[in-house]
């Protein structure tokens, strides 16, 4: 099983992915940047705004992600944004071709809180990168709206967003076992 933790910078989906595997027996997180910093290395001439862009990137986070269920099984937990309808409808028809249970949640924020979370952020305090986002989150909303469970994290704790996660993949699981 996978749970995908899509939303902009600042929602929440690093801080939330760590508790989540605090919660979920046998759950790991798969950093996909870190593909996209192995094809940085191999694709670096070919210009691209985000690796996201990059066709290679979405296959082998299909891949890869396929491979560790099928080496290890648990559940992975997947802290990305996907802003781009159509890497987002790439990456799970390919999740879903390799038979990958996904279950994939938006953790959002009211404009006012990101900024603050991005202005604040102790690791990346200011960052341009993450400002430069937000407009690109706000475009991919509609679909994220259809296509994922949204959870409101203006004012939730990290904790007690994983604790509905947690709820849900339980919920999820046991549904499909009866």
């Amino acid at each position: 099983m996978i749970i995908w933790l899509n939303g902009t910078f600042g929602a929440g989906k690093t801080t939330t992915a760590t508790e989540l595997t605090a919660l979920l027996p046998q759950s790991r997180i798969f950093d996909t940047e870190e593909v996209g910093l192995m094809l940085r290395h191999v694709l670096g001439t070919e210009i691209v705004r985000d690796f996201q862009d990059w066709q290679p990137w979405r296959g082998l986070v299909v891949a890869t992600a396929t491979q560790i269920l099928d080496y290890v099984g648990g559940v992975l937990i997947v802290p990305q944004s996907v802003l781009v309808h159509q890497y987002w409808q790439e990456i799970r028809a390919g999740l879903e071709n390799a038979g990958v249970p996904l279950h994939h949640f938006v953790l959002h924020a009211e404009r006012d809180e990101l900024l603050r979370r991005i202005e604040t952020d102790p690791a990346k305090p200011n960052s341009p990168w993450r400002f430069e986002h937000l407009d690109d989150y706000d475009a991919a909303r509609a679909w994220h709206n259809r296509e994922a469970h949204v959870i409101d994290t203006t004012s939730l704790q990290p904790r007690q967003v994983a604790e509905l996660i947690a709820a849900h993949a339980e919920h999820a699981r046991t549904s499909t076992t009866k």
